[in-house]
């Protein structure tokens, strides 16, 4: 049996989301058997995040540096922000490439059963954003779930007076689906296929 460092380290791995028990012993037992190549890199990487990692006060995103990378890149386009639910949902759509503009991470959706309610998320901080003009285009990239959807309405309410064109991802996404899961092909066709909200 391993010493108990070893198996908290299986046990902390175990915690992380894609792993289990048996998935996280093998990890360790590959950071181990690659203590050079694998394991002493790891630690110095998660150490180098762990002391530089900050949440960007613009739009929500976590990276090492504040402003973070996308809002302090002068080639993005400020006239459309994309609101999206979480730090993973802004990633994979960055990751499509596809969408020119900036981010707004809420920080969550709208819940009722699990009580998040508006000032929970960063709404105010996006009304505010919009309120100082500059802005054409505000995309809801809600996931397609019952509270992703609850949450765009209440946006959409929200920014009804501004002189500003509100669209959402296209429908073709899954009911039920997670932006972070879905392939980058069906992110561009949600990406390029967006409409006005109604």
């Amino acid at each position: 049996m391993a010493s108990t460092e070893i198996d908290a380290l299986s046990q902390a791995l175990a915690r992380l989301p894609g792993f289990g028990p048996r998935s996280a012993r093998r990890a360790v037992l590959h950071l181990l058997k690659k203590r050079e190549g694998a394991l002493i890199p790891l630690l110095r990487a998660l150490e180098s995040v762990n002391e530089r990692l900050s949440t960007c006060s613009v739009c929500g995103n976590v990276d090492t540096r504040d402003p973070c990378s996308i809002c302090a890149d002068p080639r993005r386009d400020d006239r459309s922000i994309a609101v999206v639910e979480d730090v993973a949902d802004l990633w994979a759509l960055e990751r499509s490439r596809l969408f020119p503009g900036r981010f707004h991470v809420l920080g969550g959706r709208l819940s009722a059963l699990d009580g998040v309610r508006p000032e929970d998320l960063t709404i105010d901080r996006l009304v505010t954003r919009i309120s100082q003009g500059g802005v054409d285009e505000v995309v809801l990239a809600m996931n397609a779930t019952l509270e992703g959807q609850t949450t765009a309405h209440y946006i959409a309410d929200r920014l009804e007076n501004f002189p500003i064109r509100l669209t959402q991802l296209a429908h073709g996404l899954p009911v039920g689906g997670e932006l972070d899961y879905l392939d980058d092909g069906t992110l561009a066709q949600a990406l390029r296929a967006r409409r006005p909200v109604s």
